[in-house]
């Protein structure tokens, strides 16, 4: 029987608490040997809770201590990429939460040093393994809806109280659209299978200072083959509810989903071609998150092929240009 894979959490924060650690604690496959934060006593609380033996308030030494065999990292964006790093450094394989560096040249790092050591590197693009997004890739590549013309998606959010380092640009990379709307452009590149972005005009809107974060954005990307995608966000919303929404618009026909709809043009007519099942027993996000996990020791163990993230180097790429165009107000050729 196969021994299952030894993981350290770096990073005790909501995203932890609420995806990687009571679902790796669960799941076949994989141990949880440590929780590292800088905050001490907020780890062996979590410890305690999921049954964990170690904890640590230094990523160095759990890296050194020889008790892992896989991390994942999840603490605040500016420090993805040196913790990536050390760990592949440790001879450790790794799962990032988004995004993996905070510039296309930061990822190339990263993607190049886990070659060199031969290491395993992920990004946490969950919403790449939600089942209707999978669903919904299928009827894409398979060409039910004749070729693909465009992608909508938004995301609306309320205001958030006291967020620290994600006000600070420095630290988080962007606001509105690096917390919202890198998921969405991931996972639009990721279903049209990364057509070579062109031109992308962006707009923001922002509190004043140079280290300020945006509170929402409008972009627009063409890229080659005459696919365009817009993007909305924002994160100070005033209205009754949150929203999001994801749409691809094809040439033989339309889907959309939170639910999932698929329209198609069937003897001239528009006709719901949705894929019809049992009503999922968890919320998209955890289905989402477990299935990436299930994926990562998958890869780890040999049972999936693994795929180098050089991917985020193009997207990372398309994100600098976004924020070049919002802060010079002029279209950005790529």
């Amino acid at each position: 029987m196969t021994e299952p894979v030894r993981i350290g959490v770096v990073g005790a924060g909501a995203i932890a608490q609420l995806t990687h650690l009571p679902l790796l604690s669960r799941m076949r496959g994989a141990k949880l040997v440590a929780v590292c934060d800088n905050d001490r006593a907020k780890a062996r609380a979590l410890a305690d809770r999921f049954d964990i033996e170690d904890t640590y308030n230094d990523i160095e030494d759990l890296l050194e201590s020889g008790e892992l065999q896989a991390v994942v990292i999840a603490t605040p964006n500016h420090l993805h990429e040196p913790h990536v790093l050390s760990a592949i450094a440790a001879g450790i394989d790794v799962l990032c939460e988004r995004p993996l560096a905070m510039s296309a040249r930061g990822v190339e790092r990263i993607v190049n040093a886990a070659e060199r050591a031969k290491r395993k590197v992920a990004v946490a693009n969950n919403y790449r393994f939600r089942s209707d997004v999978q669903a919904l890739a299928a009827f894409l590549r398979g060409g039910e809806l004749g070729k693909l013309a465009g992608i909508r998606a938004g995301a609306y959010h309320f205001r958030r109280g006291e967020q620290g380092w994600r006000l600070r640009r420095a630290e988080s990379g962007g606001g509105a659209f690096f917390d919202y709307g890198l998921p969405l452009l991931d996972l639009a590149l990721w279903l049209a299978d990364f057509p070579e972005a062109e031109r992308v005009v962006a707009h923001m809107d922002r509190a004043v200072g140079k280290n300020a974060v945006e509170d929402a954005m409008l972009v627009q990307l063409s890229c080659a083959g005459g696919i365009s995608f817009n993007f909305d966000v924002m994160s100070d919303y005033i209205g009754e509810e949150e929203r999001w929404w994801f749409e691809t618009i094809s040439t033989r026909g339309s889907a959309r989903l939170a639910p999932l709809r698929v329209v198609k043009e069937l003897h001239g007519r528009p006709t719901d071609v949705s894929p019809r099942g049992a009503a999922a027993r968890e919320s998209a996000f955890i289905q989402s998150y477990r299935a990436e996990l299930a994926h990562f020791l998958a890869v780890l163990g040999g049972d999936a092929e693994y795929e180098a993230p050089t991917d985020q180097v193009t997207l990372h790429r398309i994100v600098e240009a976004i924020y070049k165009s919002a802060d010079e107000g002029k279209e950005i050729r790529l």
